[in-house]
């Protein structure tokens, strides 16, 4: 089990090493979108900062992955922008559903096996620490 894990780690954590650098440097084409995920995808670069801000967490949470340091932090951090990357191709560019069903895969999978590492976050009745 171990070794399926260390290899869920290092697979989940080069994507997105790999493609927060894509951003930057552009050496892996992206494919032609659907009409309304391309307007979506211009509407959020518009803004000028989802797209910074969003690359700089998944490549320093790939780093993490890779690492294995903080990877339950690196799986906080990853989860919003997995789900919202398995929603986008859900209902808006399909062919890229087998990608985004990966990540979604990988992230949940790891976060069953750092579980332990998720308790007191998951407690419905915490209370301050004095």
């Amino acid at each position: 089990m171990k070794k399926v894990v260390l290899l869920a780690r290092l697979v989940l954590g080069a994507i997105f090493v790999i493609f927060s650098l894509n951003y930057i440097w552009n050496f892996i084409p992206l494919p032609e979108l659907p009409e309304a995920a391309g307007l979506f995808m211009m509407a959020l670069g518009a803004s000028g900062y989802i797209f910074p801000v969003t690359k700089l967490v998944e490549f320093v949470s790939g780093v993490l992955l890779l690492t294995g340091k903080g990877v339950p932090l690196a799986l906080t951090l990853l989860t919003p922008i997995v789900v919202n990357i398995f929603l986008f191709h859900l209902r808006l560019a399909p062919e890229g559903l087998p990608m985004g069903s990966l990540l979604l895969i990988l992230n949940l999978f790891l976060a069953w096996a750092y579980r332990g590492a998720f308790r007191g976050v998951l407690k419905l009745r915490a209370s301050p620490t004095s």
